[in-house]
């Protein structure tokens, strides 16, 4: 299965939500090829550190690809994976169009705030000249980073509901420190220990709704 992480507007935790997912299918026992298609980097910096961290039993095996030449590695990679995850960055760039010419699933995470929402059309013309070429796609939204409280989840969930490119899955997960906390020890929000039972649970739901299976509790072991 080829996942991929974007969308067209930064700031909405796509690396957050592309390393956690590499991490949590690893956890699993699935040979996982992580993929930083992003010029920022960021997800190649987690898996160094999560080498370090983990004296080498990082889980995945983590490559770099930019460019229009990502299509074809990618096509050559992915028989080699039971599962790739494909960290594309915030904006329309040439590694994100070439990915999804490839993927089976486009993960877009939105913040809920106006200026993210607003980028939907943006993402939804993206998709239908995408599905030009590769017609079995499909998209899901989500929201990510969301609120304790107030009305702007409703309202974002409610806009993401009205597309009929992208499925809306009601499995938000919340602004959380835990995240940051799994990061910074080279870690998936699913490996924490102590655990965070509100995060952990949140992403457990996510990615129950992406690949249909209940992911594994590890109970903060490494990989």
């Amino acid at each position: 299965m080829i996942y991929v992480v974007g969308g067209i507007k930064g700031g909405s935790g796509k690396t957050t939500v592309a390393t956690n997912l590499a991490v949590a299918l690893a956890l699993e026992g699935r040979d996982v090829l992580l993929v930083d298609a992003d010029d920022q980097e960021t997800a190649t910096d987690f898996s160094a550190w999560r080498n370090e961290r983990t004296e080498g039993r990082t889980g995945y095996t983590s490559v770099q690809l930019t460019g229009q030449a990502a299509r074809e590695e990618l096509r050559r990679l992915a028989s080699k994976f039971e599962d790739v995850v494909i960290d594309t960055g915030g904006r329309d760039t040439t590694s994100q169009r070439a990915a999804l010419t490839v993927a089976d699933l486009y993960l877009v995470p939105f913040n809920p705030r106006s200026f993210d929402v607003w980028t939907l059309e943006k993402v939804t013309r993206l998709i239908q000249e995408i599905q030009t070429v590769n017609p079995d796609l499909r998209s899901y939204a989500f929201l990510n980073r969301a609120d304790p409280r107030g009305s702007d989840n409703d309202e974002a969930a409610d806009a993401l509901r009205d597309t009929e490119v992208l499925q809306f899955l009601d499995a938000p997960l919340g602004n959380r420190k835990a995240y940051a906390n799994a990061a910074a020890q080279g870690l998936g929000v699913l490996e924490l220990h102590p655990e965070d039972r509100k995060a952990s649970t949140e992403f457990r739901g996510l990615y129950q709704q992406i690949t249909g299976q209940v992911p594994s509790t590890t109970g903060g072991k490494e990989v």
